[in-house]
């Protein structure tokens, strides 16, 4: 049960909306911005009606899986670790892509808003707020920098779920989340660390 539920789970992240809907504007994401067919290039192509589309749809991939096996009971414990994984890595390593999925934010906030009542989502959108509000207050935004902070944004999440009670299976689905995010803006964490890294 629990690696049917992870496949279904997968296959709910894997979907492109973002992408689709681009596709059907007649916009390849994929040339636009830093190439993330995600609902930020999307918004950037298409404008915020559409963008906030691609948003809502790319959370609802993370957000209904999660929160319907939950409700049900169809798992629990540790059980729920690869079932909430999955729609962050089918997102990030969409097969319909041929592997090559999106930077994973928007199903990331679903997946934490199912499994905590939306308490991490909202920390970890806080944190990011503060961030990109510093950034351009100070005329240093980037998109390097969103993306390295993105990834830096998760660590106090971790802090929040280790002292506030949270289940202990919710560290490892931390870790995974926080594995994949670091992947997929791998670029930016280079750039803003001064490493090299070659091409794809």
């Amino acid at each position: 049960m629990t690696l049917l539920l992870t496949l279904a789970a997968f296959l709910c992240g894997s979907l492109m909306f973002s992408y689709w809907l681009g596709a059907w504007l007649r916009h390849d994401l994929r040339k636009v911005g830093d190439g993330n067919p995600g609902a930020y290039n999307l918004w950037k192509a298409a404008g915020y009606r559409w963008g906030l589309a691609g948003v809502v749809l790319d959370f609802s991939k993370g957000f209904v899986p999660v929160w319907l096996i939950l409700e049900s009971g169809l798992a629990e414990g540790a059980a729920i670790v690869p079932i909430a994984a999955a729609p962050i890595a089918g997102h990030a390593f969409s097969p319909f892509l041929h592997g090559k999925g999106g930077k994973a934010l928007a199903v990331t906030f679903g997946v934490w808003s199912a499994l905590t009542r939306f308490e991490a989502s909202f920390l970890y959108g806080l944190i990011l707020a503060v961030f990109f509000a510093v950034t351009r207050i100070r005329g240093q935004t980037s998109a390097v920098k969103d993306g390295f902070f993105a990834v830096v944004g998760m660590l106090p999440v971790a802090a929040y779920l280790a002292a506030f009670g949270q289940p202990a299976h919710h560290l490892w689905i931390w870790l995974i989340n926080v594995s994949i995010l670091a992947y997929a803006h791998r670029r930016e964490l280079a750039a803003v660390l001064g490493r090299p890294l070659g091409r794809r």
